[in-house]
């Protein structure tokens, strides 16, 4: 949740931000931080860039994990989790990116260093991802079918 509350105060955004208002702080952000308005001093370009780097990854971050995005997402995710097979997994830093056999991946966010080494202990790892991990923490779409 710490990545959480960085791109949120990054963007100085709550929770309850809906995609509307995203977009248009993240295009106001990109406006006044954008590098081609620096064309004239390298110091200030280079913060620019960084800067600009910075906001993209967290709108995207934020936008993947927008009330709104998850809804629109979930009859996806259902038939997923529901129906697929995990093929591989991933744990860093209590996040934990499990990849389904049919190519997505979905990171989980704030998953506990505990629960995963149960999971990994578990008799099947799957069965305890599917009770105790892929409904009970946030969660965010990686990467689509191949």
């Amino acid at each position: 949740m710490k990545k959480i509350g960085e791109y949120r105060r990054l963007l100085g955004v709550d929770a309850t931000v809906t995609l509307a208002e995203l977009k248009k702080i993240y295009r106001d952000e990109m406006k006044a931080c954008h590098p081609d308005r620096f064309q004239h001093d390298e110091t200030e370009k280079e913060a620019a860039e960084l800067r600009s780097r910075e906001v993209i990854e967290a709108y995207h971050f934020l936008v993947s994990i927008n009330p709104a995005t998850l809804e629109a997402e979930k009859p996806e995710f259902e038939a997923t989790v529901t129906n697929q097979a995990i093929i591989d997994y991933k744990y860093e830093n209590v996040r934990l990116e499990i990849t389904f056999d049919n190519g997505i991946t979905y990171e989980y966010i704030s998953v506990p260093k505990a629960t995963y080494i149960k999971m990994i202990n578990a008799d099947s790892p799957a069965r305890f991802a599917k009770r105790h991990i892929l409904r009970n923490f946030p969660y965010r779409k990686v990467s689509n079918a191949s």
